[in-house]
């Protein structure tokens, strides 16, 4: 039981969205690379979220 819960676990999911949408770590290093990769993954997940709505609403509504 413990190896199945053990799959499932989101903490490190959930963290990583808190860290990205949330205030930069100052003691953290960045640099383009890593601030381009974030902003991309923001727009990413943005855009999957939009597109979950959207869908939704259209097997609701139909």
């Amino acid at each position: 039981m413990s190896k199945l819960k053990e799959q499932f676990k989101l903490g490190e999911a959930f963290s990583y969205f808190f860290r990205i949408f949330g205030k930069q770590d100052p003691s953290k290093p960045t640099n383009f690379n890593i601030k381009t990769m974030h902003t991309i993954n923001k727009i990413s997940i943005l855009m999957f979220l939009m597109c979950l709505c959207v869908m939704i609403y259209r097997a609701i509504f139909r």
